[in-house]
C-alpha cells in the first residue's frame, strides 16, 4: 500500500491517503457520541465482510465525541484486525468524515453507512456484490422502506417534497434521496467528493452529483430501524440545508434546467401582458409589464451564461 499523500484533518494535523486501490471494500463509518454501541455495529460489519471473502478495511473515524466513543473505538482496534481508527480534533460533521473517509480508503468500493444501529449492515456484502458483479453500476443505494427518524411527522413530507424536486430536477426516478447507507466505486466518485458539504446532506450531494453526470445508480430496498442514541437531525436547520444542496448541485450540473423554465414563462408573460397593455392603451405598457419582460430576459441570459460555465469545465 502506498502513501503518497496528506489529508488534512479538522483541527490540524493530517491523516495519510492511498494512491492505489489495494483492497476490494473500504466501510467509513462516522462516529460521533456512540459510545454504547459503536463497539455492536463494528462487529455487525466486520463479520459480515468476514463472510463475504472481500478484502476489507474498515475506517471508524471519530468526530471529536464529547462521550467516550473515541475510547470504545481504540479498545476495539487490536480485537478487529481491518479495524483502523481515526480521531478528529474539531466536530466536522458527518459530511467532513465521510469524505476524508473516502480520500483515504484504499478500496475499490467504498461504502458509507452510520454507527448507530439503523441500517442492516450485515447486507454490506450485497451492495458490494451489485457492483462487482455489473460493472455499468456506479453506486449502489440502499433505499428505506420505513422512515424511523425524529420528527416524523414533518419530515416525511419535507423529504418528500425535497425529493419530487431533485426528480424534476435531475429528471430521473430517486426513490430515497439521502439514506446514509451507500457502495460506490472510488475513481468514480474521486472527483466529486470537493462537493461534499460538511453535514447530512452530504448524502443528496453525492447521489445528485452521480445522477446528473449519467452515473448508474442502483436502488436496493433495506429496512431501516430506529436508532439507538440521540439524533443529531435538525429540522429546520437540515431542510433548509437539504433544499439549498439540491438546488446548488442542479445548479452546478445543469443551470438551464433550473433557470430557463422560469425565464421563459416570465417572458411569455411579458409579452402576452404587453400584448394586453397595447390593445386596452395604444401606445402605454404599463411598468409592471416592462418589469416582468426584463426579469425574464436577465434570468434567461444568467442561464446561458452559467451553462457555458458549467460546459468550459474540464471534464472530472
Amino acid at each position: 500500500m502506498t502513501l503518497t499523500e496528506q489529508v488534512p484533518i479538522a483541527g490540524g494535523g493530517s491523516v495519510p491517503a492511498r494512491s492505489s486501490s489495494s483492497l476490494d471494500v473500504t466501510v467509513v463509518l462516522p462516529c460521533y457520541n456512540e459510545q454504547a454501541h459503536v463497539r455492536q455495529e463494528i462487529e455487525r460489519i466486520c463479520a459480515a465482510l468476514d463472510e463475504s471473502g472481500y478484502t476489507y478495511e474498515l475506517l471508524a473515524i471519530d468526530d471529536a465525541s464529547t462521550d467516550a466513543t473515541l475510547e470504545v473505538l481504540r479498545a476495539a482496534e487490536p480485537s478487529f484486525p481491518h479495524l483502523k481508527v481515526v480521531a478528529l480534533h474539531r466536530n466536522g460533521g458527518s459530511g467532513t468524515v465521510r469524505r476524508l473517509g473516502s480520500r483515504m480508503a484504499a478500496g475499490a468500493i467504498v461504502v458509507w453507512t452510520d454507527a448507530d444501529l439503523t441500517y442492516p449492515n450485515a447486507r454490506i456484502p450485497e451492495l458490494v456484490r451489485l457492483l462487482h458483479d455489473d460493472p455499468s453500476i456506479d453506486q449502489v443505494v440502499g433505499a428505506r422502506t420505513t422512515e424511523e427518524g425524529s420528527h416524523k411527522l414533518l419530515r416525511v413530507p419535507a423529504k418528500w417534497v425535497i425529493r419530487k424536486i431533485a426528480e424534476w430536477l435531475t429528471s430521473q426516478s430517486i426513490p430515497d434521496l439521502n439514506s446514509g447507507m451507500r457502495a460506490f466505486r472510488r475513481e468514480v466518485a474521486q472527483p466529486y467528493l470537493r462537493l461534499l458539504p460538511p453535514g447530512f446532506s452530504c448524502v443528496t450531494t453525492i447521489t445528485l452529483a452521480f445522477l446528473s453526470n449519467q452515473h448508474h445508480i442502483l436502488y436496493v430496498p433495506i429496512e431501516y430501524a430506529k436508532r439507538a442514541g440521540t439524533s443529531k437531525f435538525r429540522f429546520i436547520a437540515d431542510a433548509y440545508r437539504y433544499i439549498l444542496q439540491v438546488l446548488r448541485m442542479v445548479m452546478y450540473f445543469d443551470p438551464l434546467k433550473a433557470l430557463m423554465p422560469l425565464a421563459l414563462w416570465l417572458v411569455t408573460i411579458g409579452v402576452v401582458k404587453s400584448t394586453y397593455d397595447l390593445a386596452v392603451h395604444p401606445i402605454r405598457l404599463a411598468n409592471n409589464t416592462v418589469m416582468i419582460f426584463l426579469t425574464g430576459l436577465i434570468i434567461g441570459s444568467l442561464a446561458l451564461l452559467a451553462d457555458l460555465i458549467v460546459r468550459s469545465r474540464p471534464e472530472p
